[in-house]
Formats: C-alpha cells, sequence, structure tokens
C-alpha cells in the first residue's frame, strides 16, 4: 500500500469523519453518518482504495 493521500487531503478526510460519526452517534442525521468511518480511516491510513482505482495521486512527489 502506497500513499496516495496528501496532508491537506488527509486532514479534511479526518475532520470530515469525525463529523459524520458525531452526528451519527448523538443520532442528529441519518444512519448514513456512520460512513464518517470511511473518510477517517483512510485519513489516518493514508491510502485510498478509489484514489488507486481512478489513478489519482494528492501526495506531493518525493525529491530523488
Amino acid at each position: 500500500m502506497k500513499s496516495n493521500v496528501g496532508s491537506m487531503d488527509k486532514i479534511l478526510r479526518i475532520v470530515a469523519g469525525i463529523v459524520l460519526l458525531a452526528l451519527a452517534i448523538m443520532g442528529i442525521g441519518a444512519p448514513w453518518t456512520y460512513i464518517g468511518i470511511v473518510p477517517l480511516a483512510t485519513g489516518l491510513l493514508g491510502w485510498c482504495p478509489a484514489y488507486t482505482l481512478l489513478g489519482v495521486n494528492t501526495c506531493p512527489m518525493k525529491k530523488q
């Protein structure tokens, strides 16, 4: 698993995941708010399977 999620992308995913899970736990919103697990996990892991399938990479290129 090669990292394909950049730092700003990670921060946004983690925040969105926490907000969605908090809404789900508080009972606000529909049961779909538990989908917050996905952006939270991909933000913490730094790897998104959808990005791999689509060929997207938000990580900056490393200098050699």
